[in-house]
């Protein structure tokens, strides 16, 4: 960030005692920290959580995991269950933190959980956002995500992490 973002001002960077060097703005008096979205991406499991949820949208025929941004106000697992709820149709519950990781390449950082739906039925699907949705059983899940892929990065996080607590 170069430019305060409230009056447009050249940032300078100025010393914080426990902090080090941050961005400070001299017209506003005030050090500016990093802006940046943040969104969670989720492992929707099964009841059984035999199985997974891979999705493919905006046209693209890539298999990755359900995702989507974090509201004003909302907490992370408020966005698991309205992106799950809005996306496919599904309760969940059971929501655990996986792993987080900034993605550079929309400012974002991501938040990824497992959860577990209440059922497997995907015929409440409400929006055109996901153009294909599949229960794929966890070793097809492995061999099936967008490989290099932020979502494959979660998902064999999540499915090494359960393989080494059974």
């Amino acid at each position: 960030m170069k430019y305060c973002y409230e009056c447009g001002t050249k940032l300078m960077d100025k010393y914080l005692e426990g902090e080090g060097m941050i961005p400070y703005c001299e017209k506003c008096g005030q050090y500016r920290f990093p802006i940046f979205n943040t969104a969670v991406s989720m492992e929707v499991l099964n009841p059984s959580q035999d199985k997974v949820i891979l999705i493919q949208q905006y046209g693209r025929t890539r298999n990755i995991l359900v995702a989507g941004y974090v509201n004003r106000g909302e907490s992370a697992e408020e966005a698991v269950v309205r992106e799950v709820r809005e996306e496919l149709g599904l309760e969940v519950g059971h929501i655990r933190f996986n792993k987080s990781k900034f993605y550079a390449g929309s400012n974002t950082l991501m938040i990824n959980f497992s959860c577990v739906a209440s059922s497997e039925d995907l015929s409440g699907r409400k929006t055109d956002e996901v153009d294909y949705v599949r229960w794929y059983s966890l070793d097809e899940a492995r061999e099936n995500v967008y490989h290099g892929s932020l979502a494959e990065e979660f998902l064999l996080h999540y499915l090494d992490r359960r393989e080494q607590s059974e």
